[in-house]
């Protein structure tokens, strides 16, 4: 009978890395670590070293004073937003204005990249594709300034309704249409970069599983179907657990290059609201009360649809 070796059954189990071991991994690879710094001291200097600013949220915070001389008021600017006449507009707005994004603006991207693997001919797939990035390296001011000019009154949009018989109106002065103008312009404005990754994922995708499909019989919706589709899970699942964690943070920027008064009750979300208070009207203290809150409900929707995944799905952040 033959004897099986029992050391090839021990599942290999990875030591812990000592200092040593670390700091010759360093000494090994340092120009990698040297490239890594940049990026390291990003985070650390705008990411992770304001935080320390987020106290002023919980005090009645003066620029003469400083941040430990100002008073503490605890909890009272979250009540203050909570208990305010703008708490429940300004959520609803922030919630359906990412919730729109995430059903039209999400798939757009995906859609693209599954019709543009789908095209054959070089000349036109690259012009498509240069057509459609362009948008995105254009900036916001230029963007919104397009936006009021094909909507205003006297835009090329109102121009195509009175050539066929409509009644001419300033689109941007509709709180109805503002969200539909906001979303449509910014899948117009990001479809194209947004491809680049499923592009990328697309390209992992063994040949040889289309060239056995094909010799079962498989036509090029099946092939997308059950081999295309599936392949991009993985890519499409990751960047949804990190859309969801940023449902909150809908860019002020954009809202306040485009909205007016009269749109105030459907476009002003938490973000632009953050704005007016604390650098309009200087109340820094409150305006970081609800920026914090803001943070907190995105970490917890990250949390949440992270954990959602992995529970129904192999793929996950961690």
């Amino acid at each position: 009978m033959n004897t099986i070796n029992q050391e090839t059954m021990i599942p290999f189990i990875p030591k812990k890395r000592s200092r040593l071991g670390i700091l010759m991994d360093i000494r090994k690879n340092k120009l990698l670590y040297v490239m890594l710094l940049p990026v390291l001291l990003y985070y650390v200097i705008f990411h992770y070293a304001p935080m320390y600013g987020a106290i002023i949220a919980f005090k009645d915070f003066s620029p003469r004073l400083g941040i430990w001389g100002s008073d503490w008021v605890g909890f009272e600017h979250f009540q203050t937003f909570f208990t305010g006449p703008y708490f429940w507009r300004t959520i609803k707005n922030t919630i359906m204005m990412s919730f729109y994004e995430l059903i039209f603006g999400f798939p757009a991207p995906i859609l693209l990249a599954l019709l543009l693997n789908e095209v054959k001919h070089s000349i036109f797939k690259r012009t498509v594709q240069t057509v459609t990035y362009m948008p995105h390296f254009i900036s916001l001011v230029v963007i919104c300034g397009m936006v009021k000019d094909f909507t205003s009154s006297d835009g090329v949009i109102n121009d195509l309704i009175s050539l066929f018989g409509g009644e001419r109106s300033t689109f941007l002065l509709e709180p109805s249409l503002f969200r539909t103008i906001y979303i449509s312009s910014g899948i117009w404005q990001h479809i194209g970069w947004g491809t680049i990754i499923y592009l990328a994922a697309l390209t992992g995708i063994d040949p040889e599983q289309y060239e056995a499909a094909r010799i079962d019989g498989a036509g090029r919706w099946k092939q997308m179907v059950h081999i295309t589709v599936p392949g991009l899970m993985p890519t499409i699942v990751i960047l949804l657990i990190l859309e969801i964690g940023r449902m909150m943070n809908v860019g002020f920027e954009k809202i306040i290059l485009l909205y007016n008064p009269s749109t105030f009750e459907t476009a002003d979300v938490v973000s632009s609201y953050v704005y007016r208070v604390g650098l309009q009207d200087f109340n820094y203290s409150f305006s970081s009360a609800v920026g914090l809150f803001n943070s907190l409900v995105n970490f917890i929707l990250l949390i949440f649809s992270n954990w959602l995944s992995r529970k129904f799905n192999d793929t996950s952040l961690w």
